[in-house]
């Protein structure tokens, strides 16, 4: 049986009391809040009007990359640009935005097509991660800008600041390059320095250096990571303004 916008949002009036308590935000505009959680497939079976949460999630993904790389920009003010993109890239995707959307237990709140319903939809990262930018956007259109980022600020400061290493590594060889091929129009040069161990757990060391200065070192099982670490060591120290010598 078909329904509305509006029955929906009064036969479900305590979910949504609970899912705003759970995001500390109380809409003025309720629906803004249901449509972010009504996917498609439900719209097209149930809901007269076919409103659903397709808009909301374009309007929220842009915001969540403006509000992320405001964030960014000020937690790391000389890092520079493909770096920048990079980390926001490995913060806002669907696996990130997914795991979001379950800390908040987004996923029992939604709105779903039988078929979706069957096939274990409410734990798709696909849906969990349009459904929080949907929210995302919801927060937007009720209340500006300087609310959404408090929002966003909520959510992803402290797991900058817990993955603030594994960040700065996000493909460290490739920011390394582009800042020493902009500044000198060269790239660095990786040095296995050792290893130790048995055949089947080695240790590698790895340098990376530049005019035969060393920028940074890294030691891992494999070679490649050892490089990634040690261009993330030299990344590092460049991000936080140090002499490097």
């Amino acid at each position: 049986m078909a329904t509305t916008l509006h029955a929906l949002i009064q036969d479900n009036e305590e979910s949504l009391l609970e899912l705003q308590q759970r995001i500390d935000y109380h809409f003025t505009d309720l629906r803004l809040l249901q449509i972010a959680l009504i996917h498609s497939s439900f719209s097209f079976e149930r809901l007269d009007g076919g409103n659903n949460n397709e808009t909301q999630e374009f309007l929220g993904d842009a915001v969540l990359d403006l509000t992320v790389g405001y964030i960014l920009f000020k937690r790391f003010p000389q890092m520079r640009e493909g770096n920048l993109t990079r980390i926001r890239s490995a913060l806002v995707n669907e696996t990130g935005l997914a795991e979001m959307a379950r800390s908040i237990k987004l996923g029992s709140y939604l709105f779903l097509g039988k078929g979706e319903e069957v096939s274990g939809g409410r734990e798709k990262s696909s849906i969990l991660s349009c459904a929080y930018e949907a929210l995302v956007g919801a927060l937007f259109l009720d209340c500006g800008y300087d609310q959404a980022l408090r929002f966003v600020q909520r959510f992803f400061a402290p797991l900058i600041d817990r993955r603030q290493e594994e960040l700065m590594l996000a493909d460290a060889k490739s920011g390394l390059q582009e800042v020493l091929q902009e500044r000198y129009n060269e790239g660095p040069r990786y040095v296995l320095e050792g290893e130790e161990g048995p055949a089947h757990a080695k240790i590698f060391f790895v340098s990376v250096r530049f005019h035969d200065r060393i920028l940074g070192s890294g030691r891992a099982g494999s070679k490649k990571e050892a490089e990634q670490l040690a261009a993330g060591a030299a990344l590092k120290k460049l991000a936080e303004g140090k002499h490097i010598h």
